[in-house]
């Protein structure tokens, strides 16, 4: 958004009174806790640091086995062990995208401080959590099981099918194991559901609606059916491991599905000052908006748009934008329609770009909320991560891409989730 665009916005704003007492009265929202587990690393301080250092997360999958499988390369999570968030009986039923929920707000509540002292009422906190394709890998192993099964035993379908692998069962199982009794629900928005439970967590805050809400996304896509979907439908990479993952590289040739979860602890500023609470930067700004374009393809208007409709929210210029944490899949139309976005809404504003899915693959819902973490943390700790594996970068692809990490002074940043469908979110962050 143009300063001049900015200050007609705030001009109308001022001129109407329910709009202005609006604007008096919204809650400021911190990040007071983040956790995760990705490709990376079993928590978010080892997965921050290999991000920093520009390791890759990213090998030839060995949770689908297939001969003839042409898309090896995967973002798998290693050594998680269940029975330290579940009960056995639990862990026999509970599909992996909830067992990675349950572990990353575990490390957010922890981080978060509200834990202090062994006892927490969280009676009154909201938890959303976003994921794309839910429990995926538990529906297809139940239909497997039933279609090789020779007695008839074989052909009953686990009474927990349905409840393990509903959307909303990874918040929900939170809720269960934390205490959390207030806001609950379950977004599935395509590769945005992590981006937006943060955003209308964000909402719920600013609003007075809730003070604490658990926000993220989770997914474990790895199975046969979502590798081979994904492969169908073109958008995934063929290369071997070591570069698959390379965002607007001129020899980008797709995603790579990968699994994982992030969670963080968002809090209205006060009450996290009260309570002497970390905090890992401010949200100012979220926008929701749907491209009403096509299915799989992107839309520059939308993406344009939705970028726009963020700045706008919080009410700041492009000029301030000090870093893009971009969605940068690493697919041939994805990254080529996005880089134009940037490009149309930070004009010859060289504003610094770079993609962590280039380290964790992508894990589709639970990227976008690791991303804003990660976000949170460039601003924090001033430094933006690497874009790795992209060693020639697509001249259609103008943006100022970071191939190395950089120590950069950034006081706000801004952080892409466009997902199929055309639906598309994207947060503003602040440093505190």
């Amino acid at each position: 958004m143009e300063l001049k665009d900015f200050f007609d916005v705030l001009d109308q704003h001022l001129h109407c009174q329910p709009c202005m007492l609006k604007w008096l009265t919204m809650q400021r929202v911190v990040i007071t806790g983040v956790g995760a587990v990705t490709p990376l690393g079993l928590n978010f301080k080892d997965s921050w640091d290999s991000v920093k250092k520009g390791r890759s997360g990213v090998s030839e999958g060995s949770k689908v086995v297939r001969p003839h499988l042409r898309w090896r390369s995967a973002g798998e999570v290693s050594n998680l062990l269940p029975d330290r968030y579940l009960s056995k009986k639990e862990a026999n039923f509970v599909d992996p995208f909830t067992l990675y929920a349950v572990a990353a707000a575990s490390e957010a509540l922890e981080a978060s401080g509200l834990s202090i002292g062994g006892k927490v009422d969280l009676g009154n906190a909201g938890i959303i959590v976003g994921s794309s394709r839910g429990g995926i890998s538990t529906i297809e192993k139940e239909f497997c099981r039933m279609a090789s099964g020779r007695h008839v035993s074989h052909l009953r379908l686990s009474p927990h099918l349905m409840s393990a692998t509903t959307i909303s069962a990874a918040a929900s199982y939170v809720a269960m194991k934390l205490g959390i009794k207030g806001h609950c629900l379950g977004i599935s928005n395509a590769c945005s559901s992590g981006s937006n439970a943060i955003g209308e967590a964000f909402r719920l805050i600013q609003n007075g609606a809730a003070s604490i809400v658990f926000a993220g996304g989770t997914e474990a896509p790895l199975c046969r059916l979502c590798i081979e979907g994904y492969g169908a439908a073109g958008v995934l990479s063929k290369s071997k491991p070591e570069d698959a993952s390379r965002p607007f590289d001129k020899k980008r040739d797709g995603f790579v599905p990968a699994e994982g979860a992030s969670i963080l602890v968002l809090e209205e500023m006060q009450s996290a000052l009260k309570r002497n609470a970390p905090i890992f930067g401010e949200i100012i700004g979220y926008s929701n908006v749907c491209d009403a374009f096509h299915l799989t393809k992107p839309s520059t208007e939308g993406e344009v748009r939705t970028m726009r409709a963020a700045l706008a929210d919080a009410g700041i210029s492009t000029a301030e934008v000090g870093y893009v944490n971009a969605h940068g899949t690493s697919t041939v139309i994805g990254d080529l329609v996005e880089s134009q976005s940037i490009r149309h809404v930070f004009g010859k504003n060289e504003v610094p770009v770079s993609s962590i899915k280039s380290m964790t693959g992508h894990m589709l819902g639970a990227s976008g909320a690791f991303e804003v973490a990660c976000t949170a943390m460039s601003i924090k700790e001033g430094i933006i991560p690497p874009t790795i594996n992209t060693s020639d970068i697509d001249p259609e692809c103008n943006i100022n891409l970071i191939t190395t990490a950089a120590h950069a002074s950034i006081e706000i940043a801004i952080t892409n989730s466009f997902g199929f469908g055309g639906v598309n979110a994207v947060l503003v962050l602040k440093k505190v």
